[in-house]
């Protein structure tokens, strides 16, 4: 077998997605997501420029071998590019493997850890009554751990706030990302967060008591010391995780955070490599790895990281939300299904247009979702469909402080 074509589809179902598709002299066929918000058309350019052709004529059965030289060969390694676009081969690799094998890709990977992925939802609201509604509204979804997010006052706009529309009219959990031609400025100030968040976590804790496993996103705004303020208001609160509570790039910044808080904390949704991971996994720094399939490498990086993580008791919490395309969500779900150190998934369900273009197996049930038994990934793309959702120009929003710094959103 021999791959004969690599092409690479744009489409716009409420938001942008860029799809590889590898086929084969046999008419199997392969896809990877390698969607990079914000950034799609650098990833779509790299693929078609440099990857694809390197692929015409390979062995598609050759996966780790590809995976290096793809890495390796180019001599500028590692960046979200590179890696969307090496994730993307990989994943459509894997999913010609099972589609040969005759055998959902879950069971490549050694079978079934488990019977289903327990998966946390994100609600949210702009008042303490709205949040409360949204954690109902999920609860009755069949969640049964929930991300907490909530606005401040004093803070116009602020991220993971869903009743918060985007300039699409679209519902911010389907895209963060504002289509037109210059980024949504949005403001923040650190200490009205760091007044209100506590507050908001014992009011929710009051109404559903002690049991339900809470979540919260810091998305990179405090500094080291701010983290590990939060995190000790927190620890009364008994969160499952604070997530990104301060830029990791910094890696012994966590240190500090460490010393001051038990809150459990999750890192990683922006690395691209098990490089990023390394001191922070060593050091037991942090508890969950937040890394993603499409913008790691595929399967076959994601899963090396998971297997050294699991050397120092750390799980898995793969970023879930509606950017990674339901190609790149099978490939993780896949993947969390078959390892023993599997902690949770991200789980945002895409629009019933994104869900018209991808058709896919994996189902949710009571709280926890399955990848299905179709054979590869068990995803399909409706090429006409596609072809008629365009590409929309859309930029994540950033923020500025009060004084006008541009901070991190």
């Amino acid at each position: 077998m021999r791959i004969i074509r690599a092409d690479v589809i744009i489409t716009s179902p409420t938001r942008n997605f860029v799809t590889l598709k590898i086929t084969t002299d046999e008419g199997v066929t392969g896809l990877g997501d390698a969607t990079l918000n914000g950034r799609e058309l650098a990833v779509a350019a790299y693929l078609k420029e440099h990857v694809a052709p390197l692929l015409v004529d390979t062995d598609p059965h050759r996966i780790e071998d590809t995976w290096q030289f793809l890495y390796r060969s180019a001599y500028w390694r590692r960046g979200p590019v590179t890696m969307a676009a090496i994730a993307a081969v990989d994943m459509a690799l894997w999913d010609i493997k099972g589609k040969v094998a005759g055998l959902p890709l879950y069971q490549l990977l050694g079978g079934a850890s488990r019977t289903g992925l327990r998966a946390y939802g994100h609600a949210s609201g702009a008042t303490v009554p709205e949040l409360f509604d949204s954690i109902r509204a999920h609860l009755t979804q069949g969640y049964t751990a929930i991300r907490v997010q909530t606005a401040v006052p004093g803070i116009n706009a602020l991220y993971g706030v869903a009743t918060q529309l985007q300039s699409s009219g679209e519902r911010y959990d389907y895209e963060p990302a504002g289509r037109g031609p210059r980024p949504t400025e949005e403001d923040w100030d650190t200490s009205a967060y760091l007044r209100h968040l506590p507050t908001v976590f014992e009011a929710v804790r009051n109404e559903f008591g002690p049991e339900l496993p809470l979540l919260h996103d810091g998305h990179h705004r405090m500094t080291p010391i701010q983290a590990a303020r939060l995190g000790k208001a927190l620890e009364p609160y008994d969160l499952f995780w604070l997530e990104d509570c301060t830029p990791a790039e910094n890696q012994d910044a966590l240190r500090l955070v460490r010393k001051h808080t038990t809150t459990p904390l999750a890192i990683g949704e922006v690395f691209n490599t098990i490089w990023d991971f390394q001191t922070l996994i060593r050091d037991q720094l942090i508890d969950y790895v937040r890394a993603a399939v499409t913008h790691f490498g595929g399967v076959t990086a994601l899963k090396k990281l998971v297997d050294y993580a699991a050397q120092y008791q750390i799980k898995s919490g793969f970023h879930g939300p509606t950017d990674i395309s339901p190609v790149g969500l099978a490939a993780q779900l896949h993947l969390g299904l078959a390892i023993h150190n599997f902690g949770i998934q991200e789980y945002m369900p895409h629009s019933p247009r994104t869900n018209e273009v991808f058709q896919q197996s994996m189902t949710f049930s009571h709280g926890y979702l399955h990848p299905g038994d179709r054979p590869g990934l068990g995803v399909e793309l409706d090429e006409v469909a596609a072809a008629s959702f365009p590409y929309e120009q859309a930029y994540l929003p950033f923020s500025r402080l009060r004084d006008g710094t541009v901070h991190d959103w």
